[in-house]
């Protein structure tokens, strides 16, 4: 027997189409049929790679007696946060304040009338454990309060609402030209110490913080950091750590040491997106590690492996957890990654066996659950009878060589998991929908690394997935947000927009001859700039102006989480195709932007690097306009705020021009003479 989320297209949704609860899918008529029924809503957020989402989905949520009391006595709704991010980011900062922490899954009770929240939580258990109270006693207790406690309900929700909308409204800020260095430089200060290496607690990639790290230090700001060593130290720590799949590439989402050794092993597109490009980055900043490079080969050659449709664009996740055999109930985490001592006893010659000890954290015990997640040692190229007894490993595990295995269809849930014939281990389930957001992050890692590296495959990777996106994912003349196997769907969010938008963007900076891509990207900014952008307040909305009827609240993202804010990289982004078009309607937009989450910036700096970044464009632009020939030689460069256009129309003996935001500098006569502009350019005082 199946409920009303069978014929979803979310996986995640789909998960929980055999639960005894009467999900709903979050829509119009769930809602309506709450408030006929004066039923509170309990609305449930999670993601379909998400462990302790599924851990819930195999208890609560499958116990007939908690199944029972919700059905009769709440409206139960199950929201996909991918499919739905603005919702998510909502009813995510009620539960931070209500509780201090957050997390997935979200579970939070609504009165159905006005859809704010009374209470919320993580995961919670079917009986009493972990210091946390059985799912049925809280169940039973929420909805005793909501019948009996109407005039506390409704002052609890008053203050929820009003921190809600304080939230959102932010005090405008005002330009001082002088303050801006300044600025830059506390946020800067502040990213760096995010990511300084620390004792205690999860290891997670948080690139926008490294990002700003790293291009900060171009500055030379006076800090008690020093940022090209903690920049680099970060980019060590992704390329050795065992976050990194040194069998097989791809990064995992995060490791839960702060010695990256055992990762969380779900792979997720974002995370790969943006760490491709930051190892890209550090090269070019001349820190060329071969870990570096090796790891973004490897990362490129999972993707077009494991993550990329037959028509081009990327999947969105690959679960954490997998079947060890076909009979298993549980999928166990982490393995289809991990390797028992014996295993590589078996299959490694003893002296490559001792040489992966020598270089990798491996041992009889093992570092996870009696099994070993391979972390290198050292930095530096791996040896011959290394990279050969990690192929080795790599086709006991797809059961297949690396060099025969262009293509390794997804499983697409449990089902298909366990029932296919696999050669190797049964994979972990891929989440097969397409998310412009996620697929923009890729694209402009591909796109940095194909500038960097000079790997024409990455391009073309890059360009496959922008162009499936520019054909296929509008409907009614409307940009839509997600793909489920052909079908486009969910209107664009901010992110969506902003994300898509740099992404073309920097396509056009690894190959300016292509004016296309610019076209575009100016296309896709005019339709964020009807729908999204905010006349009242500056920046732009998480959501359009014609679907936000069913928020309590229309938020503005400018704090980075997993991935970056998307005014953060809006403002950047206008500030770029102000520089290409010669249009300063686009410069008026991103000073506005600016000024409206200038407070944040002074009040809370750890929130938002990517608003810095976008201020460190703001301040330090730099337009380079020289031959095809000579910005090739520049593409490859460390220049985090130039953008490049190609022109034949130099003056007299001039090899470029090189403009500062609204002026230009005197024509450069020579290569060393314009590498010494774009070098100051890059570094205004």
């Amino acid at each position: 027997m199946t409920n009303r989320l069978a014929e979803a297209k979310s996986l995640y949704l789909r998960k929980h189409a055999e639960n005894p609860i009467d999900w709903w899918p979050w829509c119009d008529e769930a809602l309506a049929t709450a408030r006929a029924q004066n039923k509170p809503i309990f609305l449930s957020i999670g993601y379909s790679s998400c462990h302790w989402c599924t851990v819930m989905e195999g208890e609560a949520f499958s116990d007939i007696a908690i199944a029972d009391y919700m059905n009769s006595n709440y409206l139960p709704i199950k929201v996909d946060r991918e499919e739905r991010p603005d919702l998510d980011s909502i009813y995510m900062q009620a539960l931070q304040m209500m509780s201090g922490q957050g997390g997935w899954p979200l579970n939070i009770f609504l009165s159905p009338e006005d859809l704010v929240p009374f209470y919320a939580g993580t995961y919670f258990p079917v009986d009493p454990r972990y210091g946390r109270p059985g799912f049925l006693q809280v169940l039973q207790a929420l909805r005793r309060y909501y019948d009996t406690e109407k005039a506390e309900l409704q002052q609890r929700k008053a203050l929820i609402i009003e921190s809600l909308l304080t939230s959102a409204v932010l005090q405008d800020g005002t330009t001082d030209e002088l303050e801006d260095r300044e600025l830059l430089r506390q946020g800067w200060e502040t990213s760096t110490g995010v990511i300084t290496p620390n004792q205690s607690g999860n290891s997670f990639p948080m690139i926008p913080y490294t990002e700003l790290a790293l291009r900060g230090t171009r500055f030379n700001f006076e800090s008690r950091y020093d940022g090209k060593q903690v920049s680099t130290q970060r980019g060590l720590d992704l390329a050795l750590g065992g976050i990194y799949d040194h069998v097989a590439g791809g990064f995992h989402r995060y490791t839960v040491d702060p010695t990256w050794t055992v990762p969380h092993f779900e792979k997720m597109l974002y995370d790969n997106g943006q760490i491709v490009e930051y190892l890209a980055s550090l090269w070019s900043a001349g820190v060329q590690e071969p870990a570096f490079e090796r790891a973004v080969a490897g990362t490129v050659q999972w993707l077009k492996r494991e993550m990329t449709a037959p028509e081009g664009y990327f999947y969105a996740a690959q679960d954490a957890d997998s079947f060890t055999q076909s009979t298993a109930v549980e999928p166990e985490e982490g393995a289809f990654y991990v390797w028992s001592y014996s295993e590589l006893q078996q299959l490694l010659t003893p002296e490559e066996l001792t040489e992966l000890q020598q270089q990798f954290t491996v041992t009889p015990n093992g570092n996870f659950e009696g099994h070993n997640v391979l972390q290198r040692r050292y930095s530096g190229q791996l040896s011959a009878t290394l990279e050969m007894a990690l192929g080795k490993l790599f086709t006991a595990r797809y059961g297949v060589s690396p060099e025969s295995l262009e293509t390794f269809s997804p499983a697409r849930n449990n089902q298909e998991a366990k029932t296919t014939n696999w050669p190797g281990r049964i994979p972990s389930v891929t989440d097969t929908k397409m998310i412009v957001a996620w697929n923009s992050l890729m694209i402009s890692g591909l796109a940095k690394a194909a500038g960097v590296f000079q790997q024409p495959l990455y391009l073309e990777l890059a360009a496959r997935a922008a162009n499936f996106i520019l054909e296929n994912q509008f409907v009614n003349e409307r940009f839509q947000r997600l793909n489920y196997q052909g079908e486009a769907t969910v209107l664009a969010q901010s992110e969506d927009y902003a994300l898509f938008v740099k992404a073309l963007l920097d396509l056009q900076a690894c190959n300016p001859e292509h004016k296309q891509w610019l076209e575009n990207a100016i296309a896709i900014q005019d339709e964020f700039n009807e729908f999204l952008w905010s006349v009242e307040l500056g920046g732009y909305n998480n959501t359009s102006s014609d679907s936000s009827q069913d928020l309590i609240v229309r938020e503005r993202s400018y704090a980075d989480n997993a991935t970056p804010s998307a005014n953060g990289i809006a403002i950047a982004n206008l500030v770029r195709l102000a520089l290409l078009t010669d249009n300063l309607d686009y410069l008026d937009l991103a000073e506005l932007g600016l000024k409206a989450f200038r407070s944040v910036m002074h009040r809370a700096p750890q929130a938002c690097p990517s608003l810095f970044t976008a201020l460190d464009w703001y301040r330090n632009s730099t337009l380079i306009r020289s031959t095809t020939e000579q910005i090739n030689s520049l593409i490859p460069r460390f220049l985090p705020t130039a953008v490049f256009a190609i022109t034949s129309d130099l003056p007299e003996a001039s090899v470029g021009l090189v403009c500062q935001g609204l002026k230009c500098l005197a024509p450069a006569a020579n290569v060393e003479h314009l590498l010494q502009q774009v070098e100051k350019s890059q570094n205004r005082g």
